[in-house]
């Protein structure tokens, strides 16, 4: 069976890709995060996993 292109090859265009620094990330301060899972929680009546568009009533 073919592969597709060769080992060789291999981690070619990574290594030419320049290197940018990501930008600096900091957590939300308690009082906020409190805030916005209160949103969640309570107001929208999210419940656990990923249910971000179908809210059941």
């Amino acid at each position: 069976m073919p592969t597709h292109g060769s080992i060789t090859k291999a981690g070619k265009v990574r290594s030419q890709t320049p290197k940018i620094q990501g930008r600096e990330r900091h957590s939300p301060t308690p009082r906020v995060s409190m805030r916005l899972k209160y949103k969640k929680r309570l107001m929208l009546k999210r419940k656990p996993g990923q249910n971000w568009e179908f809210v059941t009533s």
